[in-house]
């Protein structure tokens, strides 16, 4: 990667990503500030919410699925499982969506059975909705443009090429240079486009959380409604499995179109919880009173 143009990084794009960064990190704290203030929340769900996505998806999730799903793309040996998973596309692509589906889910459903199980206010599922979508915000977003801000002075000054060549001498993984060029050439062309489809993508990702977190809280509030935890399962395996299915080359659709999809099921989890058990829930309640 020696003679490799980089490209030159702009004052304009870092200017952006310091401000994709910046609101990355703050804009979930004011969030849930205002919300635990106006709804008299305690603070501390919010910080299990958090706690809960840090877990169950960093903690767990993530090596696990690096173990039997990825494991020559992380540089461990293969193994029969993996092996097996990788000779079937649909499984590989089912798998990737699985994982998360099942890790987060049963997070959020250990959450409220546990830490939050003595807290039975319906706000309490929005505050570890807001928890757990926010934290996701500041590492997907945040940490990601602060790396992006590094190897962009890294590509200017021009040490981005002797960097990378020791990366890959001491940890040579399949695809990895052609990973890391896609990733330079995104921060080399970063632009206001790119933050806004990355804001636009984030606020659906949150409320795909807070429409999740609804579900699980009712599966664990009230035993009827115990099958809205698996069927919380079922939609997080369908929207990443989709993109799994992508990842594994059985078909594959614009960003645009992947987009629409995600925001489809994202905005009608959020809204189907809110309008069917969170406000129901306030009916309730006044009918009680």
């Amino acid at each position: 990667m020696d003679n490799y143009d980089f490209g030159h990084v702009s004052t304009g794009s870092f200017v952006l990503m310091g401000i994709g960064a910046f609101l990355a990190i703050v804009i979930p704290v004011i969030v849930a500030v205002i919300w635990c203030r106006k709804k008299k929340e305690p603070f501390t769900t919010v910080l299990i919410g958090a706690a809960t996505f840090m877990l169950f998806a960093v903690v767990l999730e993530k090596p696990l699925q690096n173990i039997l799903i990825f494991p020559v793309q992380m540089g461990l040996p293969e193994h029969a499982a993996s092996v097996f998973i990788s000779a079937r596309p649909v499984l590989w692509g089912f798998l990737v969506g699985f994982f998360p589906g099942l890790f987060e889910e049963t997070g959020r459903f250990v959450a409220y059975k546990t830490l939050l199980r003595k807290r039975k206010q319906r706000e309490t599922s929005i505050s570890h909705g807001i928890g757990h979508g926010g934290f996701e915000v500041m590492l997907i977003i945040g940490l990601n443009l602060v790396s992006y801000i590094m190897m962009g002075l890294m590509i200017n000054n021009g040490s981005i090429a002797a960097e990378l060549n020791k990366a890959l001498e001491t940890a040579p993984m399949p695809g990895m240079a052609e990973q890391i060029t896609a990733t330079l050439n995104q921060v080399s062309s970063f632009n206001i486009a790119t933050l806004g489809v990355t804001v636009i993508d984030r606020v659906i990702a949150v409320l795909y959380h807070t429409g999740a977190s609804i579900l699980v809280f009712y599966a664990c509030k009230d035993k009827k409604k115990f099958w809205l935890y698996p069927f919380s399962i079922v939609i997080h395996t369908l929207v990443d499995g989709f993109l799994g299915l992508q990842m594994a080359g059985l078909f594959m659709l614009p960003n645009w179109a992947n987009e629409v999809i995600f925001g489809t099921v994202s905005l009608a989890t959020f809204f189907g919880g809110y309008v069917f058990l969170y406000r129901k829930d306030k009916k309730e309640i006044q009918k009680t009173v």
